[in-house]
């Protein structure tokens, strides 16, 4: 019961809460126990609220899991968990958010708030508007990084939201199109996910292209922007774009060639070469943001610029 109880949740999928770490990197206090401490607790109310979005989901889609190939083996639609089980889970859960609110600053209670009626709201209608689908959920990441900023109190730059409006498209765009290429029949595609039919591979191709342009250049101009060079005192983040590059041609790679898009978290999780570039791109950014905060990496900058 506990196991199943879990896979109801979707631990793994908490990956995605990372976002709510952006800002405390950003704003230079990574290594500021009074700032990481509001974001780790952030982070888990967040998990908690998507979990609870997921429960949601799946006893909504309870129907149409069942006729997808995959979905078909989730806790509800498996019959392992019933939906009244799985209500008075969501009951515990939403407890535990709210008093885990209870000591957040409202403005952070407030995003939450919006980040469930949302996709409340996605899940009950817009989930199956072409288009509008995708940009709900790329407003879900973008109150994951405005939640992240509520929590430590910290200004969220606009391109850093712009980033964020882009990545997550391209996501979710990526999600859609690998659904497509692996649907066999089509004329089952109602019963998997009624949005499909009203995309193309193509369609989605094409957009996806944009998408990730628009991921590189918002992010390349965001560490050369007068506010970032002025907050961190250097124009060496740039240095850090070609990780971005990267990881996003290798995302498309896979998904392309080995059709492996549907799951953005198994891809971030299980590609050894996109773990290496986000691992290497945080090492990077660490130490261009926080030269001057820490001795033994100002040593290290002064020995390489003297």
């Amino acid at each position: 019961m506990i196991v199943h109880l879990v896979r109801l949740i979707r631990p793994k999928q908490w990956i995605k809460n990372f976002f709510v770490f952006a800002p405390l990197l950003f704003s230079k206090h990574i290594f500021h126990f009074d700032y990481v401490i509001p974001s780790i607790a952030a982070f888990f109310i967040f998990s908690l609220a998507s979990s609870a979005v997921y429960i949601i989901n799946d006893i909504l889609d309870v129907e149409s899991d069942r006729a997808h190939p995959k979905k078909k083996y989730r806790p509800i639609a498996s019959g392992e968990i019933s939906v009244k089980q799985a209500m008075v889970f969501l009951v515990i859960i939403m407890a535990l958010i709210i008093c885990g609110l209870i000591f957040q600053r409202t403005i952070f209670a407030v995003v939450i708030i919006l980040y469930l009626i949302t996709n409340l709201i996605y899940s009950l209608k817009v989930k199956s508007i072409v288009l509008l689908d995708v940009f709900f959920i790329s407003f879900g990441f973008m109150l994951r990084v405005l939640g992240g900023a509520a929590a430590i109190g910290v200004p969220v730059s606009s391109w850093m939201m712009l980033t964020t409006i882009f990545i997550s498209l391209f996501l979710a765009i990526s999600k859609r199109r690998s659904e497509l290429s692996q649907i066999l029949n089509k004329e089952n595609i109602d019963k998997q996910r009624k949005v499909l039919k009203d995309y193309s591979v193509e369609f989605a191709d094409q957009i996806n292209t944009i998408a990730a342009a628009g991921t590189i250049i918002s992010y390349a101009l965001y560490t050369v922007s007068e506010r970032t060079v002025f907050t961190f005192g250097t124009e060496k983040l740039i240095y850090t774009t070609p990780f971005v590059i990267y990881g996003i041609f290798r995302y498309m790679y896979l998904m392309h060639q080995k059709n492996m898009g549907e799951s953005p978290t198994s891809i971030v999780t299980k590609d050894i070469p996109i773990i290496l570039t986000v691992l290497m791109w945080f090492v990077f950014s660490l130490v261009i943001i926080y030269r001057s905060s820490i001795p033994y990496i100002q040593q290290i900058m002064y020995k390489l610029n003297p």
